[in-house]
């Protein structure tokens, strides 16, 4: 999927009480500023408010961060858990609320894949 005109299309997916969906936005606008892909990269927020909005958008967690429709983490295809739900990105042996700046470098085709990402077994917490 792409933004208009061809431009790659950049969706940060999250629920409005996530706390890490703005670093996520940072992280994916500083990438697209020092890359120098801002006049050819969409970034869109998508906000997710329902159980059902998160089924439709199959949406595992917040933050997610899809590229061009296909998820910075590969092995998120997988994942069957829909919900309004905080998200760990496993890489480096580490887990944190943030995708990885290098995974999303990886996912954009701006760095090589050194190592594949790790997933929790879990979400690291549910809104309720």
């Amino acid at each position: 999927m792409l933004g208009h005109e061809g431009m790659r299309l950049i969706e940060i997916l999250y629920f409005d009480s996530c706390p890490g969906w703005r670093g996520a936005l940072a992280r994916v606008q500083q990438i697209v500023a020092e890359s120098g892909l801002h006049d050819r990269v969409e970034v869109r927020t998508v906000p997710i408010e329902t159980e059902e909005e998160a089924r439709s958008h199959r949406f595992i967690g917040s933050p997610t961060v899809r590229i061009d429709g296909q998820d910075v983490e590969a092995a998120a295809e997988t994942r069957g858990s829909y919900g309004l739900q905080c998200r760990l990105y496993g890489h480096g042996g580490r887990f944190e609320g943030l995708p990885p700046v290098d995974v999303i470098r990886v996912a954009l085709g701006l760095a090589p894949l050194d190592s594949p990402s790790e997933s929790p077994s879990q979400t690291c917490c549910a809104r309720r």
